[in-house]
């Protein structure tokens, strides 16, 4: 692999935004697909996530393409949904959101606490995202995927490739968190 997992991701946050600084839909979605071969790196212990994430990839996705220029912009998106009274393209950027603040945690975790197993990386970054949004089926679930969490050295060997995954992280969450704090407060703006 050229580069780090994140590599991709990190050439397509520098097209996301409009000349007037608005969230473009299919560079934002583009984006968080390509976070999708991090969480593969995990093996089974995130495939719920995955799943999760590349349904509300998919559902934007579909509603984006029903018309590209109707809903360049993602919150476009979010208003004709809200509009329509339908709020599955509302919950889909709200948990894509939340599933994001997830990864941007962990990766933290990873850039901050180089002594933690990846089990205490993830169940930290749930606990400060997720968990509070979750039911007990849930949060179950996610406590026992984390007794499948891979082993940490072999997990950052595998995402590193041929480039400095640390440095990678580090511009990953420093670049991607200000969009999903975006996406919050234009989410909460509209009552979600």
């Amino acid at each position: 692999m050229q580069g780090t997992v994140l590599t991709p991701a990190l050439k397509g946050l520098k097209h996301v935004k409009s000349e007037e600084g608005e969230l473009l839909s299919k560079p934002f979605l583009e984006v968080c697909k390509q976070i999708l071969p991090v969480i593969d790196k995990f093996g089974g212990a995130m495939a719920l996530v995955k799943t999760d994430i590349g349904g509300n990839i998919s559902r934007l996705e579909s509603k984006y393409s029903s018309n590209p220029s109707e809903f360049n912009h993602l919150y476009s998106i979010v208003r004709a949904d809200i509009a329509a009274k339908g709020y599955s393209c509302v919950g889909a950027l709200l948990w894509l959101t939340r599933a994001m603040d997830f990864l941007v945690q962990l990766f933290r975790n990873l850039l901050q606490h180089k002594d933690w197993a990846m089990s205490q990386a993830c169940s930290d970054a749930y606990g400060k995202t997720l968990k509070k949004w979750h039911g007990w089926l849930a949060r179950s679930s996610f406590s026992f995927a984390m007794m499948l969490a891979p082993d940490r050295k072999k997990f950052m060997e595998v995402i590193g490739g041929s480039g400095d995954i640390y440095a990678d992280i580090g511009k990953f969450c420093t670049t991607f968190s200000p969009l999903l704090e975006e996406n919050h407060k234009f989410l909460a703006s509209v009552g979600f």
